[in-house]
């Protein structure tokens, strides 16, 4: 059932991919970047949100967001766009650029601590492409390991019957190991939620209680993971194990 649902999730976010060129938010896409190009920040904002309320999302759309909005001087505002970006498209350069840039005008510096180096290649490995490029590039894979099953079935030439299953099998093994990776891809992103702070001071708790002791204090901008919720809190933990809770209304969810 889970294979199923990860092969209906691709088919969900690939097709779309095809007319979204054609349609009118491409239109309202480059009238934001025609008011961005002239400094018009907060009406490049508006054309991006119009996009956004149509049910339409995308990398692109969520790093533009994020620039305008820097610009502007909402750098928190900033930070959350490019993580919502970076979430479509992890492996982005120009993303993650962004993202350490803008996270230069936040208060509080989390250290990350030093990870095992197989554990962090392989997350940078199935991070490396968007779960948009693994839907598409497992979909025409197995196509085109279809069409050539069909040559192979049909076909009357030994060589050529050969050349096209084998070959079909390479690309159905491809095929199936793509759609694993982005299995992974959307687990990693599962089971790691993540939010921005908004609120400009937080103070982070023991418990999810106003009266439990104050454990330490995180300012706006500052990502945070998700470990539990608990009647209106938040249990969240720092890059460097710090935890504690903080109300929900204090964050944004990624």
């Amino acid at each position: 059932m889970k294979f199923n649902r990860i092969i209906y999730l691709l088919l969900a976010i690939a097709l779309p991919l095809v007319s979204f060129a054609k349609s009118d938010t491409q239109a309202l896409f480059e009238k934001g970047n025609t008011a961005y190009a002239k400094a018009q920040y907060k009406q490049a904002l508006a054309d991006y949100q119009q996009i956004l309320n149509a049910g339409y999302q995308s990398a692109a759309l969520y790093f533009n967001m994020g620039n305008a909005s820097y610009k502007d001087g909402e750098f928190t505002t900033a930070i959350w766009y490019y993580e919502k970006a970076r979430k479509l498209s992890p492996g982005d350069e120009d993303i993650n650029f962004n993202i350490r840039f803008a996270n230069l005008k936040t208060t509080d510096k989390v250290d990350e601590p030093q990870e095992f180096f197989l554990t962090k290649w392989w997350r940078g490995f199935i991070l490396s492409a968007s779960l948009n490029a693994l839907s598409i590039t497992s979909i025409l894979l197995v196509l085109f390991g279809s069409v050539l099953l069909i040559i192979y079935f049909f076909s009357h030439l030994v060589g050529l019957k050969k050349a096209s299953f084998y070959i079909a099998i390479v690309l159905f093994v491809c095929g199936v190991f793509t759609i694993f990776i982005a299995a992974m891809q959307q687990s990693y992103f599962d089971s790691n939620k993540q939010a921005i702070i908004f609120t400009g001071t937080v103070n982070i708790k023991s418990g999810p209680a106003e009266q439990t002791a104050t454990l330490f204090v995180l300012h706006d901008g500052t990502k945070v993971n998700i470990l539990d919720t608990n009647n209106g809190w938040i249990k969240i933990k720092l890059a460097n194990g710090n935890q504690g809770w903080l109300k929900k209304v204090d964050v944004k969810t990624i």
